[in-house]
């Protein structure tokens, strides 16, 4: 077995940890799309219809005219509609 030095696995470390970052901050730059009839009750992003205000307002799971946010090109493949029912 190989023994690393400190400053080996502290330069290892930092690099794993830039790596992530890096990742992460990618994943927010995905463009997103409204996706209607895929959230559950109370966690759509907005517009869940007649006698709703708004986010965490849909009353029922899959609710056909409330959205939520998707990673673009991800909706139909949820079952979901780029358009409310």
């Amino acid at each position: 077995m190989t023994k690393l030095s400190t400053s080996t696995i502290v330069a290892l470390a930092l690099a794993g940890m830039t790596a992530g970052v890096t990742l992460n901050a990618q994943a927010a730059k995905m463009p997103q799309e409204k996706c209607y009839g895929v959230a559950m009750a109370g966690a759509n992003d907005c517009a869940a219809g007649p006698g709703t205000t708004c986010a965490g307002t849909s009353k029922t799971d899959k609710q056909a005219n409330a959205w939520k946010y998707v990673d673009e090109g991800k909706c139909v493949g949820m079952m979901g509609t780029l358009k409310a029912m």
